[in-house]
């Protein structure tokens, strides 16, 4: 019997020392500690009489998780849950101090808060252009500082080669009527060359410099995003940096662009109905790079595929290819900007925007 009861407390010692061992393993191969989001910087944008505008860099999140922004001011939330990265106060009383924070939270309790202020005082003007605007042709576009504004004008030409530019090659269009559109000239304008990615008979009637005429779009020197986004329409969505406006990714009212590519050119563009314009990736100056493309029609700047911050394609886009960051003309400020998407269309081609506006757009006219 007494063998029995030795043999008994052998085996209970051994299964206390088994279970103990396994709660051992269980904590050390349980959940990691979660970290809070990355520091970031916040920029107060600009102030005016009665509010201000504050920005700030994407927080980052080592665990992955989902990093979303409150914005504080004297003690008071503003703007909650926000995946934004920039804020505008309103209703705010004129020359006084105000002090507030930006808290960037990864929903597991981790969080980072960065601190700002400023005075509200009279409405900034703006006393120069954005460094970007200095990209612009200047033969083919005017660009002015009017108050808080900036006004762009252009002749809507390009400053590059193309096969649309008048030519003594006749191309002969038929409509879906029947009707017929001859294009021939008496000559070959400097910047013509012959079609390579598209042909003659696939080219869209009319000539690059049968345009004689103007676009005007004027945008705030100082654009804050919106509190909603809005859709692009038909017509000039943008300015190029060639001259050129800038079209979204429709051929027509619901129509995809897919059935017109053949008609682009090699730096994705092709006329009509009113003038030449862009669709894709304009090769004539930026292929997988982050050459500065145009201005959208809401005021923010249209780089290529890659960032001039990371020299990388940006992961952090919005949907509307829009992120913010530093770029090669902001001097060292972190400021939203659009990028074309590194999303493949028809297995070969990158839609120059073919999201919505995110700011608040004006009309091209």
């Amino acid at each position: 019997m007494k063998n029995y009861f030795k043999l008994l407390l052998v085996i209970l010692s051994l299964s206390v020392a088994f279970y103990a061992c396994t709660n051992d393993d269980d904590s050390g191969n349980g959940d990691t500690e979660n970290q809070a989001p990355s520091t970031f910087i916040v920029t107060v944008s600009s102030t005016s009489e009665t509010g201000a505008a504050v920005s700030w860099t994407q927080a980052t999140d080592n665990d992955g998780d989902t990093v979303t922004y409150t914005v504080n001011l004297d003690g008071s939330e503003q703007g909650t849950n926000l995946s934004t990265q920039s804020y505008t106060f309103s209703g705010l009383d004129n020359s006084t101090t105000y002090s507030g924070s930006v808290v960037a939270s990864d929903g597991n309790a981790g969080s980072t808060t960065v601190s700002f202020s400023f005075i509200t005082d009279a409405e900034t003007t703006a006393t120069e252009l954005h460094l970007a605007f200095a990209e612009f042709d200047v033969d083919n576009t005017d660009i002015m500082l009017s108050g808080t504004n900036v006004v762009l004008e252009t002749n809507g030409l390009p400053n590059h080669t193309s096969p649309y530019w008048s030519n003594t090659t006749a191309r002969t269009i038929t409509g879906p009527m029947g009707n017929t559109m001859t294009t021939v000239s008496d000559s070959n304008h400097p910047l013509w060359v012959e079609p390579t990615v598209t042909s003659h008979d696939q080219m869209a009637p009319g000539n690059i410099d049968d345009f004689n005429g103007m676009f005007s779009l004027t945008v705030s020197s100082n654009p804050q995003l919106a509190a909603n986004s809005s859709a692009t329409g038909l017509g000039p969505i943008g300015i190029s940096i060639s001259g050129s406006v800038i079209y979204n990714d429709e051929e027509g009212p619901g129509i995809p662009l897919d059935n017109a590519v053949g008609s682009l050119d090699y730096t994705a563009a092709h006329t009509g109905p009113q003038s030449y314009h862009y669709h894709l990736e304009p090769k004539a100056w930026s292929n997988d790079d982050e050459e500065l493309i145009g201005i959208i029609a809401d005021g923010f700047f249209l780089y290529g595929r890659k960032c001039n911050s990371t020299d990388d394609y940006p992961t952090d886009l919005d949907a509307s290819g829009g992120h913010t960051s530093t770029t090669q003309h902001s001097e060292g400020e972190a400021q939203y900007h659009y990028h074309i998407q590194n999303e493949l269309y028809l297995s070969q081609y990158y839609i120059l925007f073919p999201g919505d506006y995110q700011g608040t757009p004006s009309n091209i006219q």
